[in-house]
């Protein structure tokens, strides 16, 4: 994995939840960039469009500067020097315009060492020849068209190289041509990261979620018996997959998931806490799809189990608002946090775009729940609950009969709801009685058997 810049300082309300400075730790440098662009555009500005806090700004210039410095996009990193040290284009030093030539002949060198096996990879009579036995594949290029060991490593390189000067759409087809071929674990390994790396950069959503589960294939074979490089690893793979997470609607089942999976959650709450703030958003955004489903009242029960346990270790308004709602049924703090977690999404990279959707999502919770408890609601009472208005607040509840299919109704009158509870039957309620009390007669049957 590359290393990555240090994060800037964020001023502001947010500041103390800024996951920036743990975040960068576990992404590739040119994955840590669209974080600092996001951050650059979140600075305020005033009416004429320019940056309030220049020192911010600069800081920022810098930390893109330090990140990108040892890449080859000479010509972008020569721009960030200038505008450092505020010189205009005539005053650029020359040691870039040097970088750049050698940059240009590094290109033409490996596009002609290349030019061959690229040639006959795109050759429909050659791949179709390929079978799943990439020592087979060798010896068949190697005997039918004097393919080399040599050639098959030129693509890594070049795959690297192109990915080094930010050619990510390149960078994926010459890295997925080499591990076609390879039968070197450790470069296919390596490349396999740099596909995903480059899938992310290009926004391929669907290719990215291909190579997740790549990805995560390679941890459980290939790492099985290190279990510290496993946690690593894991760590860095839940990190990357935050992009197509929150992306890409069709990677929110699989990744979840992948999360929820006893190794994966288990590195959350080992190596790195801060990531339940986006497990709290993923699950509750996804309220609206299946809110039925066994599998999202199951991922909700753990997402309060674990808030539970790791509350001393990692809290912010994400998941204080799932503490104070299903284990204090603290509706007012709920609420508070709730304002609070709105602004936190808001400044956070991979949340900003799924904010409204969260705050929609957690009213409906609170909502929920507070129908479950009383009989008789005060729409004032519950509109304040929810940080709206009585006119939006009845409205609200109005559409959360409907779309939940609740059986209440609205006294307009005396601005009330009014919830019919059917009580549990004599049986069912025995069934529920004794379930704990079967469990726990297992367990000491059990304990007592050892």
């Amino acid at each position: 994995m590359a290393d990555s810049a240090a994060a800037p300082a964020t001023n502001g309300s947010t500041a103390d939840y800024n996951l920036l400075p743990k975040l960068i730790k576990h992404l590739d440098r040119h994955l840590v960039f669209p974080l600092l662009e996001f951050t650059d555009s979140q600075l305020a500005q005033d009416e004429d469009g320019n940056v309030k806090d220049q020192e911010k700004a600069h800081e920022i210039t810098r930390a893109k500067y330090e990140l990108l410095k040892k890449t080859n996009m000479t010509d972008y990193v020569a721009n960030l020097y200038c505008e450092l040290n505020n010189l205009d284009e005539s005053q650029k030093p020359a040691e870039y315009a040097e970088r750049r030539e050698k940059v240009l002949a590094q290109l033409e060198k490996y596009e002609e060492e290349t030019s061959k096996i690229r040639e006959l990879l795109g050759r429909e009579d050659v791949v179709n020849n390929l079978r799943s036995d990439k020592v087979a594949n060798l010896e068949f290029l190697k005997r039918e068209h004097e393919v080399t060991p040599e050639m098959v490593d030129a693509l890594y390189d070049y795959g690297n190289f192109q990915y080094s000067c930010g050619a990510y759409g390149a960078a994926a087809d010459l890295l997925y041509q080499f591990r076609v071929l390879s039968t070197d674990n450790d470069k296919v390994s390596a490349s396999t990261w740099g596909k995903l790396a480059s899938e992310i950069l290009t926004t391929n959503w669907e290719a990215a979620l291909e190579e997740v589960q790549k990805v995560r294939e390679l941890i459980d074979s290939k790492l099985f018996n290190n279990p510290l490089a496993q946690l690593q690893h894991r760590a860095w793979l839940i990190h990357w997959a935050l992009f197509p997470l929150f992306n890409y609607d069709a990677a929110r089942e699989p990744l979840l998931d992948l999360f929820f999976n006893a190794g994966f959650i288990n590195t959350i709450q080992t190596a790195c806490p801060w990531i339940l703030r986006y497990l709290v958003a993923a699950v509750i955004t996804g309220r609206s799809r299946a809110r039925n489903s066994n599998a999202y009242q199951k991922q909700l029960k753990d997402i309060v189990r674990i808030v539970r346990q790791e509350t001393y270790e990692y809290s912010d308004p994400v998941t204080e608002f799932v503490r104070a709602l299903y284990i204090d049924f603290d509706f007012e703090e709920a609420q508070r946090q709730l304002a609070k977690a709105e602004e936190v999404l808001r400044s956070d990279f991979f949340l900003v775009s799924a904010s409204d959707a969260f705050v929609d999502a957690a009213r409906h919770l609170i909502s929920e729940s507070y129908c479950k408890i009383y009989t008789r609601i005060d729409i004032k009472d519950l509109s304040a609950r929810l940080g709206l208005d009585p006119e939006q607040g009845e409205k609200w509840i109005v559409n959360l009969i409907r779309d939940t299919r609740l059986d209440a109704k609205i006294d307009s009158q005396e601005g009330t709801v009014i919830m019919n509870h059917p009580p549990n039957s004599v049986y069912q309620q025995v069934i529920e009685r004794t379930k704990g009390g079967f469990f726990r007669t297992q367990v000491l049957n059990a304990a007592v058997a050892r």
